[in-house]
């Protein structure tokens, strides 16, 4: 592929295809973690570091493993044993070096082994049919959307603890709304990146 075509398949996976705002993957952690912005960018930061070494891990086994001997209905099970022994290594790492990052992510954390975004986008490569280096960038891209929504997000939430917000919405009611306000914006990149590469 062209490098036209990596550079619109990374936008796509920030902008248009983003896991959080469009396809409502990882939401868990988008709602929990995004309060501060340092603990949205650290958990964020985590999430990229999973999902780019799940993806140079899953891509192969899935092409040259399960496909060629007719395991492919061992997909799932098999990405997810990955993801988690990758989430218990950078979890290792991070109270081994980052005790402050490790100990503000809290439950969060090994909650990465069940984050949607992450086996989505293994899954999601597969299925669109991208060879090794598409997967790869659509997962950095993937990624970095993720880092976008949260740090957008966590910008938005900043702002409502400093409103005068009604009773009847104060809590989880405005984080909500604020949610599908954020979600709504990003639709105004969607012929963006088809507009720019077609």
């Amino acid at each position: 592929m062209s490098v036209t075509g990596l550079v619109s398949i990374f936008l796509a996976a920030i902008l248009t295809n983003n896991f959080v705002l469009s396809k409502f993957l990882g939401i868990c952690p988008f709602l929990g973690v995004s309060k501060k912005l340092d603990t949205a960018v650290g958990m964020s930061v985590a999430v990229i570091f999973v999902m780019t070494l799940a993806t140079l891990v899953t891509w192969p086994i899935q092409t040259f493993i399960l496909d060629p001997n007719g395991l492919g209905y061992l997909q799932t099970i098999v990405f997810i044993l990955i993801i988690a022994a990758l989430v218990q290594f950078v979890e290792i790492f991070l109270k081994k070096y980052v005790p402050s990052l490790y100990s503000a992510l809290g439950i969060y954390l090994p909650l990465i082994t069940t984050n949607c975004a992450v086996l989505g986008v293994t899954v999601l490569n597969i299925d669109e049919g991208y060879n090794f280096v598409e997967s790869i960038v659509n997962t950095v891209g993937a990624g970095f959307g993720f880092m976008l929504a949260m740090a957008i997000f966590a910008g938005v939430r900043g702002r409502m603890e400093t409103s005068d917000v009604p009773k009847f919405l104060q809590g989880l009611p405005i984080v909500l709304v604020a949610a599908s306000i954020v979600a709504c914006s990003f639709l105004g990149f969607q012929g963006l990146v088809d507009g720019l590469f077609n």
